[in-house]
């Protein structure tokens, strides 16, 4: 078993919760109200701000041009996919680009921004990788999962997800991190420090989900 399986196993019952949250499960069935994917839709686009910052950093802190170039072919592939759909969905909402500008953090979407903003800058490139992996690795699970199924929800929207998340450019990359991880020398120390940082993104990605299925708002 290779150190990217160890660390997903290390999560226990994290990645299960995650890749099978209603939010998913409903969003697959085409049954997901409206009115929560918005939440999400909106709080990701934020996200995908610093997952940009993310992918930057990695980009800068590669070994060689072999890994840059795989960081940035993932980051072009990032922004033109989910931003285009959410430049589109923003144009039918009829939002101005101040209105869209003007979107505000909730604050799952803000402490986990700041969290990957701190990996990005503090820690060393296997870090920001693995940090990648476990951002990503669950969303191509969750989605290879509902399109074995033959789940087509006529949502445009929420095919077009699915869509992004099982494509050959995002299996590309999780395997080309996985790869990566499996071949890093690194120190016990070090392995757990990583194990710690899986774990706490799939945390991070749970309450996501819960921050959007259930309208978290800020309390005051």
């Amino acid at each position: 078993m290779g150190l990217s399986d160890k660390l997903k196993t290390g999560t226990g019952d994290r990645w299960g919760k995650v890749v099978t949250h209603p939010f998913v499960t409903e969003l697959g069935d085409d049954s997901l109200p409206w009115n929560k994917f918005q939440v999400y839709f909106d709080q990701d686009h934020l996200f995908l701000k610093d997952w940009s910052i993310l992918l930057c950093l990695a980009t800068a802190k590669a070994p060689d041009f072999d890994a840059a170039r795989h960081t940035v072919e993932f980051l072009s592939l990032g922004l033109g996919g989910e931003e285009g759909l959410f430049q589109e969905a923003f144009r039918q909402r009829g939002m101005s680009a101040r209105e869209i500008a003007d979107l505000e953090y909730r604050p799952t979407t803000l402490a986990y921004s700041g969290f990957l903003r701190n990996i990005a800058y503090s820690g060393e490139f296997i870090d920001v990788v693995a940090t990648l992996l476990a951002v990503e690795w669950p969303y191509l699970d969750w989605a290879l999962r509902l399109a074995g199924a033959g789940k087509r929800p006529s949502n445009h929207y929420y095919q077009t997800w699915i869509d992004l998340h099982a494509s050959v450019g995002m299996s590309d990359f999780v395997a080309w991190m996985r790869h990566t991880v499996d071949q890093a020398s690194i120190s016990p120390d070090h392995r757990k420090r990583l194990q710690q940082i899986f774990i706490d993104v799939l945390r991070y990605e749970f309450l996501f989900w819960e921050m959007a299925y259930r309208n978290e708002e800020w309390p005051v």
